[in-house]
């Protein structure tokens, strides 16, 4: 699979030094998107929407995947979090829903779309895809 030109561009920005005021925004703004994403997929579901982040360079990057790793998130409050960093810098990821192929236990998992593996598409059957909303590049 290839990577995105956006995408590749977003990861080629080197990340900011671990404590940063900008790595240490972008924590913040993870702790607040975590706790109000927790709090409105309960009655909003997959209509919940994330909070845009604050005007960032794309390297406090270091701050939203330290916080995500310490917050341990379901995959779909971590994908619409990852969504809505990656949207305000420029770069279109769709969150993928899926379910499990297999009919002897249900599961689900939510990942964006440029996470795609071969395991995903080989055990999961996409059942909804909530498209990316870019905006500012």
């Amino acid at each position: 699979m290839t990577i995105p030109e956006d995408l590749a561009t977003y990861l080629r920005t080197p990340r900011s030094p671990r404590w940063s005021p900008h790595t240490v925004r972008a924590a913040w703004w993870v702790c607040r998107a975590y706790y109000f994403a927790s709090r409105d997929l309960k009655t909003d579901g997959v209509r919940t929407v994330v909070r845009p982040p604050p005007d960032l360079p794309a390297g406090a990057r270091r701050g939203v995947d330290a916080a995500l790793r310490r917050l341990d998130p379901t995959c779909l409050q971590r994908s619409l979090i990852k969504q809505r960093w990656l949207a305000g810098h420029g770069v279109s990821a769709d969150v993928m829903i899926g379910v499990d192929k297999s009919d002897a236990t249900f599961a689900a998992h939510a990942w964006l779309d440029y996470e795609s593996t071969y395991e995903s598409n080989r055990f999961y059957r996409i059942i909804h895809r909530i498209p990316a909303q870019v905006t500012r590049q």
